[in-house]
This record gives C-alpha cells, sequence and structure tokens, in this order.
C-alpha cells in the first residue's frame, strides 16, 4: 500500500444545514432544539471521511481510532447552516491526523477536535 497521495496541508470544507436529525431534541422537549455534541462529532468524522476518500489506495478505506481536544463551546439552532472544515496535520505510516474547526457562519467558531484515522484493507 501506498500512501503518497496523502500529504500534509490537504484541507477540505463541507457545508451542513442543521436538521432536526442533527439536534438533541428528538423528545420534543420545549428549548432543546439545538445542535447535539454526539451529531457535531459526527458531522466532524464524516468530513474527515470526505477528505480521504480521493486520496486512498484501491481497496482501502479509513476508520476512526481516536478523537482529542474535542470542545463544543457554542450552541447551533436548527436551520442554520455550520462549515466544516478539516486540515490533514499528519501523515505516519497508515495514520491520518486531522485538526478540525466547526463554524456557524464566518466568525462563530463552534467546535474544535482532533481526528486521527487508520488507512485499512477492505477485506
Amino acid at each position: 500500500m501506498t500512501m503518497d497521495k496523502f500529504q500534509m496541508g490537504q484541507t477540505f470544507e463541507q457545508e451542513v444545514v442543521i436538521t432536526k436529525d442533527h439536534s438533541v431534541n428528538r423528545m420534543g422537549k420545549e428549548g432543546a432544539d439545538v445542535l447535539s455534541t454526539p451529531a457535531l462529532l459526527g458531522l466532524m468524522e464524516n468530513t474527515c471521511i470526505l477528505q480521504s476518500e480521493p486520496y486512498l489506495p484501491e481497496q482501502h478505506t479509513t476508520v476512526g481510532y481516536a478523537v482529542d481536544g474535542l470542545r463544543h463551546v457554542a450552541p447551533t439552532a436548527l436551520g442554520e447552516k455550520v462549515q466544516v472544515k478539516v486540515l490533514l496535520s499528519g501523515v505516519d505510516r497508515n495514520r491520518l491526523t486531522y485538526d478540525i474547526e466547526v463554524y456557524e457562519g464566518p466568525d462563530k467558531r463552534i467546535a474544535v477536535a482532533n481526528h486521527k484515522r487508520a488507512v485499512i484493507p477492505i477485506q
């Protein structure tokens, strides 16, 4: 397996509209219509997966194995858009490290984390 296509500094960004499925409020509680931390983590991980896809060797995928420094520092209401930005900050053999920031609008940073994934064969 070759990891030549992965280069530190590669970036990827995706914009997501926050829906009820992303919220804490799946049971109809008043005032709980905000982006949940588990859903936020899912958006972060998915963005890392999307970043890695074009560079994967044939018949390989990635699996997550660590999330460090996750901070969810501001609420996001339903209907708002968030931008999930990932930076490939490390490549060590088959291990990828991502720095992640999530913004609501251009200036409101709502979350940060560091995520690690391993490139593995599908079989």
